[in-house]
């Protein structure tokens, strides 16, 4: 099979020079597309290998960007910077319509057949698209459980799935409780599968940073997850030739 092609995109978002990895499967025709969300501390090469990865089953996949081309080793300055973000669902909806620009201006792009899928607050990002209405055909969140505006759940129009780990601090489980609650009283069609005694970004391996307590890699788990996002797309996004 022919390598996928890959190439670095900019774009504006939440006032900052955006600096995204779009990697796009092979053929010529068009696809289902995929944005990719990252971690709190930003866009780095899991979530370029994630988009990659994504791009050979056939999907036009965009690892976006949070932070303006930063990825964050100091956890109080990620905190500083994501948590006005993750209380600010405006701020939220600009990043990820800043990365749905980029997909839906790609040729390769299938404009009627989009995914969001996010870890941790690229996932907070892509509910948020759901919530502000974006038509989208799944919604797939990895510790980015964080409720939204009171009502506006009910603006999501395609299956929602989420993951957490069960020893979760941050996603602890009255947050993840308000979520699905959020999510069942808008009569929408979701999921929540609990990874048992993995803490928070249990998927991301270990990288050179300084790590907050309650953060931890769980390798079995992360290839379930994986594995969860992958069905999550087949299911509600299928790719036919």
């Amino acid at each position: 099979m022919p390598p996928v092609a890959t190439r670095t995109v900019t774009y504006p978002a939440d006032g900052l020079t955006m600096i995204g990895h779009l990697a796009l499967p092979a053929g010529s025709g068009p696809r289902p597309a995929v944005l990719l969300g990252p971690e709190g501390p930003g866009l780095n090469d899991v979530q370029r290998r994630r988009a990659d990865a994504l791009a050979e089953l056939g999907y036009v996949a965009l690892a976006f960007d949070l932070h303006g081309g930063h990825w964050f080793t100091d956890p109080e300055e990620m905190l500083a910077r994501v948590g006005p973000l993750l209380a600010d669902p405006d701020r939220l909806r600009d990043i990820g319509h800043g990365a749905l620009d980029v997909v839906r201006d790609e040729p390769r792009t299938d404009p009627g057949r989009i995914a969001a899928v996010g870890y941790g607050t690229g996932g907070a990002v892509a509910v948020e698209l759901g919530r502000a209405g974006v038509d989208l055909r799944a919604i797939g969140t990895v510790n980015g459980l964080v409720t939204g505006r009171p009502g506006e759940a009910r603006n999501i129009r395609c299956p929602v799935w989420a993951g957490v780990g069960s020893e979760d601090p941050i996603m602890a489980p009255e947050q993840r409780n308000a979520f699905t609650a959020e999510m069942q009283d808008a009569g929408l069609d979701w999921r929540l599968v609990v990874y048992g005694g993995a803490l928070h970004a249990f998927h991301h391996p270990t990288v050179d940073q300084t790590v907050l307590p309650g953060v931890g890699h769980h390798p079995q788990h992360a290839e379930r997850a994986w594995r969860d996002v992958v069905d999550l797309l087949a299911e509600c996004l299928p790719v036919t030739e």
